[in-house]
């Protein structure tokens, strides 16, 4: 509307931080996009009028008070996006687990007329916020009674708000898709590998690689499911009983299938199912007992929390900042404090103890053994994580696959985007795996119409996860002109259904097909696209493959 200029938009309407004053520190371990997190919440607040602090040094910063709190400005957050860790720095405290510590937090904020709070950190982190605001009033009587602070005061500064944000690279918190960091330790994990891969190709080896997560198996498992891994061990979802037969056989076989190259990964707080710990050194040492393969071991540890933070992270900290100082300008007394999380693509607010506590549900499952308790409590995006990989790493043998007699084409069409090949494995796997035949055509609908097509096998796709561009080629040729040669080739092949991985081409492509199926019948089979583009233009979906790693591009 033409009035859009003169109001700001509905979504900020009405919210005013004039008079308010927002502290934002960082917490725990470090995690690669904390600073975006720190920016978007300073300029955000700013932006309501409100006053914005640094508390320094994490918690520490909060007992110490003095030089360690400090008001900012708009440029005191200039160039932080891309820089990795946190500029406010982070430090583990004892002194505010004691009540002595928090009485002595307490005043310093009060002295400020600091009521809201904003941590970025990790659940520990988040759980000493919540028990911090719980205790305020009480606090503040005990300053007043030691005539710290005026009565005056008291009633002021009544209600301390909070509200957190997860930053993590372990994505262990239940509530949130991802935290912030997880992204970028995955990228970091992904450069190993990818380097490892090509010695590891040199020699025929076997590289065991051993990922953070001590409690938690995410890294773990989709860094896995990311570079196709032999194997992979994570705490909440133990290998069963005979175990060491089962993956020795399955590297055997890789060998055997001239698969020159092995990798295993190894959750640091990987378990068998009786709760005892498997090291990445027992699995070598297995390795080279039974079969004799030459086998390296490499751990990661730190470089994981190293490097800038990814697009996705800069991203994801930086909508995350912005809700958390929205939630603060509408916080009550009577809300609970919440934490910042990402639901699908959408930033949402919840209770903060919940989620803790469903965190430490997980735990406590997998303490007492119960592993399938553990994987749904992470939630949904863990749970079909492990299920695809399951499903893509083992392949079952034939005399088990059904046979459905079912044929199904599968092709790229538009520029090539990063991701293409990936999706192409997923779907010739999958579609092998429910006894379909998978046949995949080369370089497009205009391949097609050439008759260029031919049955793809579970091992000719071995590999492709991490290639870029296009393995079958791809082409931006609409089919319009070559419909008849293209229904002549599916009835040949006997098609019974298509899958066109692609861009805004493979869209509309798609949209001329069915608009012929009058007149073809041999189009009247079910037809899907996948979105596959750098410029995330087609309708329906938030994300194409391939967009990712194009703003990774662009940003290095």
């Amino acid at each position: 509307s033409c009035s859009a200029m003169d109001h700001q938009p509905k979504f900020f309407e009405n919210l005013s931080g004039a008079g308010k004053a927002i502290a934002v520190l960082t917490s725990g371990g470090d995690a690669q996009g904390m600073n975006a997190a720190v920016r978007a919440v300073v300029r955000m607040g700013i932006y309501v009028n409100a006053k914005v602090y640094f508390i320094y040094e994490g918690y520490q910063g909060i007992v110490d008070g003095g030089d360690n709190i400090v008001e900012v400005s708009w440029e005191s957050v200039s160039s932080i996006l891309q820089v990795g860790g946190t500029v406010i720095g982070s430090a583990r405290c004892k002194p505010f687990r004691t009540r002595e510590g928090r009485l002595q937090a307490a005043f310093n904020l009060v002295q400020r007329g600091i009521t809201n709070l904003c941590v970025i950190g990790g659940d520990g982190s988040l759980t000493g916020a919540n028990l911090f605001r719980e205790e305020w009033s009480g606090l503040l009587e005990e300053l007043a009674q030691k005539g710290k602070i005026d009565a005056e005061a008291v009633k002021k500064y009544a209600y301390l708000n909070i509200v957190g944000m997860v930053g993590s690279i372990d994505n262990d918190f239940c509530g949130t898709d991802m935290t912030i960091g997880t992204d970028s330790a995955l990228h970091r994990i992904i450069e190993v590998v990818d380097a490892i891969m090509t010695t590891a190709q040199s020699h025929q080896r076997t590289f065991v690689l051993e990922v953070m997560g001590r409690h938690c198996g995410y890294l773990a498992l989709v860094s896995a499911l990311a570079c196709g891994a032999d194997w992979v061990f994570i705490p909440e979802y133990p290998p069963e009983e005979g175990w060491e037969d089962s993956m020795c056989v399955k590297l055997s076989e890789n060998r055997a299938r001239k698969k020159r190259l092995n990798i295993i990964i190894v959750a640091e707080g990987a378990i068998d199912c009786h709760n005892k710990p498997i090291t990445s050194e027992k699995v070598k040492d297995l390795v080279v007992q039974r079969l004799g393969f030459d086998t390296r071991v490499t751990i990661l540890g730190h470089v994981q929390r190293g490097g800038t933070p990814s697009a996705f992270d800069r991203i994801l900290a930086s909508r995350m900042g912005v809700e958390a100082v929205l939630a603060l300008l509408e916080a009550t007394p009577d809300t609970p404090a919440c934490v910042v999380s990402l639901s699908g693509n959408q930033a949402v607010r919840l209770p903060l103890m919940e989620c803790v506590q469903m965190t430490q549900e997980v735990q406590k499952a997998m303490d007492e053994g119960r592993f399938l308790e553990a994987v749904r409590l992470r939630g949904r995006s863990f749970e079909n994580n492990l299920n695809t990989y399951k499903l893509l790493s083992h392949k079952k043998p034939d005399a088990e696959l059904p046979k459905t007699n079912f044929n199904v084409a599968v092709l790229n069409v538009g520029a090539p985007a990063a991701g293409m090949n990936a999706a192409v494995r997923a779907a010739v796997r999958v579609g092998i795996t429910e006894g379909h035949k998978i046949f995949a055509v080369i370089d497009g609908f205009e391949g097609f119409a050439r008759g260029k097509i031919k049955e793809i096998s579970w091992g000719d796709v071995g590999g492709w996860t991490g290639q870029g561009g296009s393995i079958l080629g791809t082409k931006r040729t609409l089919p319009a002109k070559y419909l008849e040669k293209i229904a002549d080739q599916m009835r040949t092949n006997n098609i019974n259904a298509l899958m066109v991985i692609g861009g805004f081409e493979a869209y509309l492509g798609l949209l001329e097909l069915s608009a012929a199926r009058e007149k073809y019948d041999e189009f009247c089979v079910p037809m899907v696209m996948v979105p596959a583009t750098v410029s995330n233009n087609v309708p329906g979906s938030d994300f194409s493959i391939g967009a990712d790693t194009a703003l990774n591009t662009i940003t290095d």
